[in-house]
């Protein structure tokens, strides 16, 4: 079986997709897969873009040598490929493909003394009649691949002839996500962070809301996506830090000094600007950085990135709290973990919801709540909903958490209120016995 000899021979993506466009004009059906590698800028950034492309070269070989010669094989770009799967038009097929893939390439490629173990997102899209719209056809397949990077549990997401396309939808999302940031559309609502032992609340986690004039107050999910399609996701991050520090400074002329949380993205961890504006947006509001806490994505957390490292030991060197959202949803690299400095674990609301049907869940906080300690940073409880689950995560020794049994998240001058009052939940008429 002939081999590529350069990543020069593999067709690029427009060579790629007039071969689709040939190949759906012979056959009954086609499916199409684009396999992103997974974390690849780090490999380049690490040990030089040559030895990349000798990465890449390889990558591209056995996937060819792993799929056959039938299909077509294509760059899409940097480092995601396409495979054309020709008279195919069943999604079990493409998972099996996929399987198939993840498998075939746990086996680690090696230059020079160093190993690379390939790990794929991989977007499909399956069984396209001959005679479709070709560049519909790859941006579902983005689409598609999009999605699969945005799942929690797997790196795969597949799109069928029945699954109707939400481009137009889309593309309408990023005109709106423009002019919502030009027009003050977005809000942050705070959910409350809350003392188990006290009730008190002790910190507020933000969270994005769009007022959006059609569609209302939309969650996240919607918003994060057009800001990903449209490239703006280090200007919707820097807003959200920014009224992250107009609400501090409020609470601040309170006399109340509570800890805000925000969620940061890999996109914005990978910037070098985060720095340079969260030390503006100190000096600017003249408060003290240690009032802010970022949370990360356990992926994120434990994506051994030399750069997310550095930024992260200089994040905490200026006084900036640093968790881990999500943890145990994951797999979670425990070495990793172990070199890595935190303030916080934020145990995944999984298991806290069915903390009373599944003792195992008890173990696994028992679990977080050792390591956190041994560790010297605290845990929290993420998704508590009943006194019970309150009552459990007090024996364990959990001293912070949030969820609807306080509240769920609020506009500001609620949540303001709710700082000033006590937290009454159950029939308890004082919170001391809740």
């Amino acid at each position: 079986m002939s081999q590529h000899t350069s990543l020069a021979t593999i067709p690029n993506r427009y060579a790629f997709i007039d071969s689709v466009l040939k190949q759906a004009s012979q056959s009954t059906s086609i499916s199409l897969m684009l396999v992103d590698v997974v974390r690849f800028s780090d490999v380049t950034t690490s040990l030089g873009i040559h030895v990349g492309d000798r990465f890449l070269l390889e990558i591209a070989n056995r996937i060819q040598h792993l799929f056959g010669q039938h299909v077509l094989i294509g760059r899409i770009s940097g480092d995601v490929f396409g495979i054309v799967f020709p008279n195919e038009n069943k999604e079990t097929v493409m998972r099996q493909m996929f399987e198939r893939l993840v498998e075939h390439f746990k086996t680690p490629m090696h230059y020079d003394g160093t190993a690379f173990i390939a790990d794929f997102n991989v977007g499909v899209v399956c069984g396209e009649d001959g005679g479709f719209e070709i560049t519909a056809f790859v941006s579902r397949a983005e689409s598609a691949l999009k999605q699969a990077k945005e799942n929690k549990y797997e790196n795969y997401f597949a799109l069928t002839k029945s699954d109707k396309s939400n481009t137009g939808r889309s593309l309408a999302l990023k005109a709106d996500l423009k002019r919502a940031l030009a027009q003050n559309e977005l809000e942050l609502y705070y959910q409350p962070k809350v003392d188990l032992n006290t009730l008190e609340v002790v910190g507020g986690e933000c969270l994005l809301r769009w007022n959006h004039p059609l569609d209302g107050v939309l969650f996240p999910g919607p918003l994060i996506e057009a800001a990903e399609s449209y490239n703006m996701m280090n200007e919707l991050g820097y807003w959200t830090l920014e009224q992250a520090f107009k609400a501090l400074a409020e609470l601040d002329g309170l006399k109340m000094p509570i800890v805000l949380s925000v969620n940061i993205s890999p996109t914005q961890l990978y910037d070098n600007q985060l720095i340079p504006t969260l030390t503006m947006l100190s000096d600017t509001y003249g408060l003290p950085l240690s009032l802010i806490e970022l949370e990360l994505t356990e992926d994120v957390a434990l994506s051994n990135s030399l750069m997310v490292k550095k930024q992260l030991d200089e994040l905490r060197s200026l006084g900036v709290a640093i968790s881990v959202d999500d943890f145990g949803k994951g797999y979670s690299n425990l070495a990793y973990i172990r070199d890595l400095d935190l303030d916080a674990l934020k145990i995944d609301k999984s298991f806290v919801m069915e903390l009373e049907a599944h003792p195992v869940n008890r173990a696994i906080i028992e679990a977080a709540k050792v390591i956190g300690h041994a560790k010297g940073c605290s845990v929290v409880a993420e998704g508590i909903e009943t006194v019970e689950q309150l009552h459990i995560l007090r024996e364990v020794g959990v001293s912070q958490g949030q969820g609807y049994l306080f509240s769920r998240a609020v506009p500001f001058t609620e949540f303001v209120q709710l700082t000033q009052q006590e937290i009454i939940i159950g029939s308890s008429p004082r919170r001391a016995q809740a």
